[in-house]
């Protein structure tokens, strides 16, 4: 549960974030003022553009979105909010869910998902509660890969390849869903030099590992296993990718990590 902070102390602690490099968006995030804010995230391989529909119409800068795309954050309503997606330039939506008690000083994340059959969608309810004085990454991951129903992912110093002796950084993260799971927290981690490698959730043999990537600090990231494009119809087990989105980023699209273990 957020704490209870007054108005002065917030003017106090916006003040030092800005000398810090932070900015009081994150301090109305922490202290439950501001609108809550919703974002969709393409992560069907070779899927049709789609547009995201809120409460059955679509929202200013949520359409047309390909896949990789991450929108802007934009403000929506509290309460119970109906979610989906729907082909670029339709209503009917191709999948759709519920968040039943919107809030503010949260983030939501609307994923279009592949699945067995059809799309399906995933939902990330984010009460950003980061520290406000606090500069650390906040990560979570997500399953999007129904090839690869029930995953550990690891986040480990460069030049790790084997988890050998490593405890996993997001434990058991089955298909739809995220970890830490929705309606909780982030992960809080120091920025630097990583490497992502996932295995079959409980076994220790590595079925995806990463190239060398700089996560920064004060970075927002949802780390997305996707089927690579090629399996998407097989969906052939361990044959995955990693998307990594940043919160709010719509300047550069997720980047897709392939996986260094095929080469893809």
């Amino acid at each position: 549960m957020k704490l209870i902070r007054t108005m002065a102390a917030m003017v106090g602690v916006a003040s030092v974030l800005a000398a810090c490099g932070g900015g009081t968006d994150d301090v109305g995030k922490e202290l439950g003022l501001t609108n809550p804010e919703i974002h969709f995230i393409h992560a069907i391989p070779s899927g049709p553009a789609v547009d995201l529909l809120v409460n059955g119409a679509t929202l200013s800068g949520q359409t047309n979105v390909s896949y990789k795309g991450v929108t802007n954050l934009t403000n929506i309503s509290t309460g119970s909010v109906n979610v989906g997606y729907a082909a670029t330039g339709t209503t009917t939506a191709l999948a759709s869910s519920n968040f039943p008690n919107v809030a503010k000083g949260h983030e939501y994340t609307v994923l279009a998902l592949p699945a067995l059959t059809g799309s399906d969608i995933g939902l990330i309810d984010d009460p950003f509660d980061k520290g406000l004085l606090s500069n650390s990454a906040r990560i979570r991951g997500f399953n999007a890969s129904a090839n690869a129903q029930n995953l550990d992912i690891y986040l480990a110093p460069a030049g790790t390849t084997s988890v050998t002796s490593l405890s996993p950084t997001m434990t058991g993260v089955q298909f739809k869903s995220a970890v830490p799971a929705s309606g909780q927290d982030s992960l809080y981690v120091s920025g630097g030099n990583y490497v992502l490698l996932a295995t079959a959730s409980g076994d220790k043999t590595v079925i995806y590992q990463s190239d060398t990537f700089t996560l920064g600090n004060n970075a927002d990231w949802l780390i997305t296993t996707v089927p690579i494009a090629g399996a998407l119809s097989q969906l052939l087990p361990g044959q995955i990718h990693m998307l990594i989105a940043q919160a709010g980023n719509t300047t550069t699209p997720a980047i897709e990590l392939s996986n260094a273990l095929t080469g893809s």
